[in-house]
């Protein structure tokens, strides 16, 4: 099983991350992390994105792909993983697909965790105060959200395009929230399973 979760801050969605890679046992690929850990192993492509990390630019597309394309060569990819913060760009969900393909191992699911903005400004606020982020201040966080839904709005109509998008409402309880991404999961699994035998 292979998918893209998607998810502003503040909808829970490392909350829920936790309980899917527990469910599905596959590993968690996140860029950040992938980047950092390239950097840390002083390899060429890591030393090329330090180089635009230390000067507070962004890494172009090209060097980020390289990285998850070697990450998903291990084996604790073979049976599926979760993408998270992953794609950002359309292009970047373009490049995602063409090497998924490539390596014959398509998207199978993009999940969203869809919330209504002042609860996400409300909860954010409020895990600000419990775990003393001062950098979490109600204009920080709403540029944060501004910057998600600039970004995130057009790769969400890509993914309903293809046909593998599923919105889930982010604002009951995890346990509600994970039963309906489970329900989801299932339901490919379920199918998957029915073209294989047919």
């Amino acid at each position: 099983m292979r998918l893209v979760f998607i998810g502003p801050p503040g909808a829970g969605k490392g909350t829920q991350s936790k309980r899917l890679l527990a469910y599905l046992g596959v590993p968690h690929l996140s860029t950040g992390e992938m980047l950092r850990e390239s950097i840390t192993n002083g390899d060429s492509v890591g030393q090329v994105a330090e180089h635009y990390m230390s000067q507070g630019r962004l890494v172009p597309d090209e060097i980020v792909m390289r990285i998850v394309e070697h990450r998903l060569e291990q084996a604790d990819c073979s049976s599926g993983c979760l993408f998270d913060g992953f794609p950002r760009t359309i292009k970047q969900a373009e490049s995602l697909d063409e090497l998924l393909t490539h390596m014959g191992s398509p998207l199978d699911l993009v999940v969203e965790l869809k919330a209504n903005r002042q609860e996400l400004e409300r909860r954010m606020l409020y895990r600000a105060s419990v775990e003393r982020r001062t950098d979490d201040t109600p204009e920080t966080i709403a540029k944060r959200i501004d910057v998600y839904c600039r970004q995130t709005a057009p790769l969400l109509n890509y993914y309903q395009d293809r046909g593998i998008l599923v919105t889930v409402d982010a604002m009951r309880s995890p346990d509600e929230v994970f039963a309906d991404i489970k329900s989801a999961l299932d339901g490919v699994q379920s199918r998957t399973a029915k073209n294989a035998a047919g």
